[in-house]
């Protein structure tokens, strides 16, 4: 057997359009389109393995990659595994302090930088002395240009099935962020198994506005795209209306992303009502809560057009799968995703109706990098403790009730954030909402919300509490509301929870 078969990098290979002039990836990063078909995409993966080879980057030798959202970011991301290095994937929009500590946490030995998405970077990297720097601006003194054309051979390392394949960085929001290690084995077994049970077809377009690094571009559009045969479209960043009218200009048939980018489509309306959006069959809403009254109002937005909400995480792949067809309730993530074991499991251990996933399947994360004891308590036996709270209904589906981190007390009640969310997005004038926990005297801690309004719709913070008194239990209805512009959001493209408890936190006291 090859080599290649137990090494992601070349997933690719396995299917006889890896050699073909189909289109694979439409890069607009520079404003002007490039098109790069299967073959030179093959063929610039081998160049940037051979690249990495000829700096001598050891196999296992980790190499962060700060990059936008271009297509050599995908070529690093697998090319980076054909030598047998091992990519870290960062944020390039994250602090400077984050990005010195997850390249010196997983102890990179070299970095490819975009000074482009991330001009500071190239300061970084010098700071901390990594001995390979590669960099896509060209060549500057002491950094190697990036389409450098190395004159040797791809020497295929002999790896391991369960050798690292990437080292993911979740975004933090708990706490530091922590090093994800994925095995060859999980990531190939999760596309294989993937296009065998939910298979993509090839005459499928995609469209990605969300951050490379992140699952959701890579998971969700990438790796199923590139195994089917099928193409994307990669936008540099996400605007509202430059979404829109690539969804109209490339005929694109699915796209994915975080709430977040789907509310600010739909202040946009009257564009989305004149543009020719007749090949759009699916969007995929994830990676964070999704209320159900924004997936009732994006499909009425979008005639034809069907919306999931989709679920997974870093550290296991996508242990459920959307709920499809006329018996799909609404809300529900859906099933157990074929391959994957999932159990709730209640506070006092049992298994249960309502309580936080456990799911055991082939990608689930070797364990957390340099945290050996947070390894040992959230991966049991094999199971990870995802840390998200759901309830299964008796047909097996799924609904998101949200983190066990995020659930509060409130006088002896106990408030999950989403609830409290749908009740808001109930509101006609309100698309996006995020629900905290803030201080009170007397019960603890109770809700409080930010929201962004429809285009020129008005509702007071005033008006907004009496219709979730309306509408919710008086104990989870929001003590304080801010009217928002827009909704500040992490690097990973989630709303900015911290950010907006401290700004919450500080308004006048609370006595009701």
């Amino acid at each position: 057997m090859p080599l290649e078969h137990d090494n992601l990098g070349f997933f690719l290979r396995e299917r006889p359009h890896a050699a073909s002039d189909r289109a694979a990836i439409i890069d607009l990063w520079s404003g002007t389109e490039r098109l790069l078909s299967y073959r030179a995409l093959d063929a610039r993966m081998d160049r940037t393995a051979r690249l990495l080879q000829a700096l001598q980057l050891r196999p296992d030798a980790r190499v962060a990659l700060i990059i936008g959202n271009r297509s050599e970011y995908v070529e690093s991301f697998f090319g980076a595994m054909r030598a047998g290095v091992v990519p870290v994937p960062l944020n390039p929009r994250q602090s400077r302090a984050s990005l010195e500590f997850m390249v010196q946490d997983s102890g990179c030995a070299g970095a490819i930088v975009d000074p482009d998405a991330a001009p500071d970077a190239i300061e970084l990297i010098e700071k901390l002395a990594l001995a390979v720097r590669v960099s896509l601006g060209g060549a500057r003194p002491g950094w190697t240009a990036y389409e450098t054309e190395p004159d040797i051979p791809v020497l295929t390392p002999a790896l391991s099935p369960d050798d690292i394949a990437f080292q993911s960085y979740t975004a933090g929001s708990t706490g530091r962020a922590k090093g994800v290690r994925l095995t060859h084995r999980g990531m190939l077994w999760s596309v294989r198994s993937t296009q065998e049970h939910y298979p993509m077809a090839a005459s499928e377009i995609g469209l990605i506005a969300v951050p490379l690094f992140h699952k959701n571009a890579m998971r969700g559009t990438v790796k199923p795209a590139l195994y089917a045969g099928a193409k994307f479209v990669i936008l540099p960043r996400f605007e509202p209306r430059l979404f829109l009218e690539t969804l109209a200009r490339y005929r694109v048939t699915f796209s994915g992303g975080v709430p977040a980018i789907f509310s600010l489509l739909l202040k946009e309306r009257e564009l989305i009502a004149g543009l020719d959006l007749g090949s759009l069959r699916t969007f995929s809403v994830g990676s964070a809560v999704v209320p159900a009254e924004m997936i009732d109002a994006l499909e009425r937005a979008f005639p034809g057009v069907k919306v999931k909400e989709a679920y997974g995480l870093t550290e296991a792949g996508g242990p459920l799968r959307p709920a499809s067809g006329a018996s799909a309730p609404r809300g529900s993530c859906g099933t157990a995703s074929v391959g994957y074991e999932v159990k709730l499991v209640a506070p006092d251990g049992s298994v249960a109706k309502e309580g936080e996933l456990w799911t055991r399947n082939p990608c689930v994360t070797d364990g957390y990098q340099n945290l050996p004891e947070l390894s040992r308590e959230k991966i049991v036996d094999g199971w990870l403790r995802t840390g998200d709270i759901f309830r299964v209904d008796d047909k097996g589906f799924y609904y998101f009730l949200g983190r066990n981190d995020d659930m509060f007390s409130c006088g002896g009640e106990n408030v999950y954030p989403k609830e409290v969310e749908n009740v808001l997005y109930a509101h006609p004038a309100v698309v996006d909402a995020c629900v905290v926990a803030i201080p009170h005297a007397v019960k603890g801690f109770v809700p409080a919300a930010a929201v962004v309004l429809s285009g020129t719709a008005k509702a007071t913070p005033e008006e907004l509490k009496e219709f979730c008194l309306a509408r919710g239990p008086a104990y989870a209805h929001p003590r304080r509301i801010i009217v928002l512009d827009e909704m500040p959001l992490s690097g990973a493209g989630k709303p900015d929870r911290k950010r907006l408890q401290a700004e919450l936190a500080e308004l006048p006291a609370i006595t009701s």
